[in-house]
């Protein structure tokens, strides 16, 4: 029986779910062939007849499947320091998306940023998130808010999966904020009308996401633009009651959502929606974390619905600047009361399955996609344990 590698004497965290907990399998062996995983199971179990040109020993090192950040707006133009300092100084989200900063700065610096430098400053943040294990990641358009750019962005976002070793997930985001001078109407009835069926047509998109906020958009006019994705064969996500409980979390479920994400508002309607659903809860604690929130999402009423709980960086140039997804572990333990088995599974199964991508990645089972991460760590828990330590031993995309 022949592989194309075989690493043995390692720690596996298969995250299963047919196995209990993380699905921890000592003394282990993984074996690829084709860039899939063709053994993951106890050394006692790998057939005597396996070989393989390579063969690595990892000391009983761990292997996880390689982590998944589910939700960022990592392609965008310029900086927004300066309204960092201003929140420090006391001033909310809205008051600065009220006064013309926001998202809206960070849509005038996109538009007039040409692809070139959309593509070398994305790689950058993306080469910081690689080096800490994560095979693939999801990138919002949104920063466009019109159809040139919108559709620019999701170009960019597809190059930058073809370009570097990272699997890349695009997700529509027009309707992220109502752009200057522009009338509701006519911007909403360009999002469907216009930008979700090109998009669909030109494969630049896998999702359709929105911003459901009295600062963005009302469930109402999310709807619609729920139903032209849905028309276009396009699931949607949602930005979700991260302000306030404006029923997001429920409309998300109404379209059978991948994924609400932010939550910090929802209240049991939403989440027992959810569950119905079968719509995964994304919790940012980075943004939690920037916006110095006090209101953490409804952890414990997600969990007793049995609502899966993934977690991703968010990262954005406002309200979460983010490129550590070992942090974002910590934060989400620290502040909202996660487990260890919770952000581990939450960063790997559970962001596939927000991506709707689990029946590929996010666990290390026979016929999946070979991406791994392996650490120099004994337990999982030092993963979450430590703040500015990257034990990240070696990152392995589609077996290689």
């Amino acid at each position: 029986m022949r592989f194309d590698r075989i690493w043995r004497h390692a720690t596996l965290a298969t995250l299963a779910p047919q196995r209990p907990g993380m699905g921890l399998i000592e003394s282990a062996a993984l074996a690829v062939a084709n860039g899939r995983i063709a053994f993951a199971g106890p050394m006692s179990e790998l057939p005597a007849a396996a070989r393989a040109p390579e063969q690595i020993d990892l000391g009983g090192r761990l292997v996880t499947p390689g982590l998944i950040d589910c939700h960022t707006h990592i392609v965008f133009g310029g900086e927004r320091s300066a309204e960092f300092e201003l929140r420090l100084a006391g001033a909310d989200y809205a008051s600065i998306a009220r006064a013309g900063g926001g998202i809206l700065s960070t849509v005038r610096a996109t538009r007039a940023a040409a692809d070139e430098t959309l593509l070398i400053t994305a790689t950058e943040r993306l080469q910081a998130l690689m080096d800490e294990g994560v095979t693939t990641v999801e990138i919002k358009s949104g920063y466009g808010l019109d159809v040139p750019t919108e559709l620019r962005m999701l170009r960019v976002a597809r190059f930058l999966g073809r370009r570097l070793p990272l699997g890349v997930v695009t997700t529509l985001l027009a309707a992220h904020t109502l752009p200057p001078d522009t009338d509701r109407a006519a911007y909403l009835s360009e999002i469907t009308g216009e930008l979700i069926p090109r998009a669909s047509a030109e494969r630049l998109a896998d999702a359709v996401d929105g911003f459901c906020e009295h600062i963005a958009f009302t469930a109402t006019e999310i709807r619609a633009v729920f139903q032209a994705a849905r028309a276009h064969g396009l699931p949607v996500k949602l930005h979700a009651d991260q302000l306030s409980d404006g029923g997001g979390a429920a409309l998300a479920a109404e379209f059978d959502a991948l994924s609400a994400d932010h939550l910090e508002w929802t209240g049991e309607a939403g989440v027992a929606a959810m569950a119905r659903a079968g719509t995964v809860a994304v919790l940012l604690p980075g943004a939690f974390h920037y916006l110095r929130e006090r209101r953490i999402p409804p952890v414990a009423a997600l969990r007793r619905a049995g609502v899966p709980l993934a977690l991703a960086t968010d990262c954005n140039p406002g309200t979460a600047p983010v490129l550590s997804l070992l942090t974002v572990m910590n934060l989400a333990a620290v502040q909202f009361g996660l487990s260890v088995e919770e952000t581990v599974a939450g960063v790997t199964r559970e962001a596939a399955r927000a991506l709707g991508r689990l029946s590929d990645i996010g666990t290390l089972e026979v016929g999946k996609r070979a991406d791994l991460a392996i650490w120099n760590v004994d337990r999982p828990a030092e993963l979450v344990y430590w703040l500015g330590r990257n034990p990240l031993q070696g990152r392995i995309w589609g077996g290689r």
